[in-house]
């Protein structure tokens, strides 16, 4: 760019160096403007995928707090053997007033030894059932996960002790002879009979408190279940 004044015959030019800087901020000024206009969208967070149908959604951090908890089963198991105990007692005392107040005496009962039998093996198997279900109850509130695996380890624990004190007893009956010291009662029944009653009785037993003990494994967490949806 030159500038001519009257008169003078030179022409002055402006520097090129001068010329180059205001472009330069002229396309600095452009380029911030256009960079101003451009939003960036940042990318989604990584996310797990969705759960099936009829799957529950569970926080990755929460998994390491799922599965068999042996202190909970364990000490579910205490509460199913002091309620079964509890439990006896009570309905031993209850039927002791109630024969004392309906004048039913030994001689009635072997009277009428069925009755009698499959009245004590049912009256057993509900107490047993419904003190498997409280312990298993106990067991799902303390691991708060999984409360259907509690309530089997609660079942499962007793199993395993029933049997190991089984083997016990058997093993000190051999030895000594304790069963054949006891007066047990002479009821009239056929062995078949008593030996299948015995046996259905235990698989009743086996399978109600097993039942009993996972659903009480399941309500025991729904607790839990509760309070996370109000928080």
């Amino acid at each position: 760019m030159s500038q001519q004044y009257p008169g003078d015959t030179a022409t002055i030019a402006t520097p090129a160096g001068d010329a180059s800087t205001q472009k330069y901020e002229e396309a600095r000024a452009a380029a911030s403007r256009a960079m101003s206009t451009i939003t960036v969208t940042p990318d989604p967070p990584l996310r797990t995928p969705p759960a099936l149908p009829g799957e529950e959604e569970i926080d990755a951090e929460l998994l390491s707090y799922r599965g068999f908890k042996f202190g909970a089963a364990f000490f579910g198991w205490l509460i199913a053997v002091s309620m079964s105990v509890l439990l006896m007692a009570a309905v031993a005392g209850a039927a002791l007033g109630t024969a004392e107040i309906l004048d039913y005496t030994t001689s009635d009962a072997k009277a009428q030894p069925g009755a009698a039998s499959i009245t004590a093996a049912g009256v057993t198997v509900f107490m047993l059932t419904l003190a498997f279900y409280i312990g298993g109850y106990v067991a799902g509130r303390l691991a708060r996960f999984d409360g259907g695996r509690q309530g089997f380890g609660v079942w499962m624990i007793a199993v395993l002790l029933a049997v190991v004190a089984g083997g016990a007893g058997w093993v000190l009956d051999s030895q000594y002879g304790f069963v054949d010291d006891i007066n047990r009662p002479n009821v009239d029944i056929a062995d078949n009979t008593l030996l299948l009653g015995s046996i259905a009785a235990t698989a009743a037993v086996l399978v109600l408190t097993l039942l009993a003990a996972i659903l009480g494994g399941k309500s025991g967490r729904r607790y839990h279940d509760r309070i996370d949806q109000l928080l």
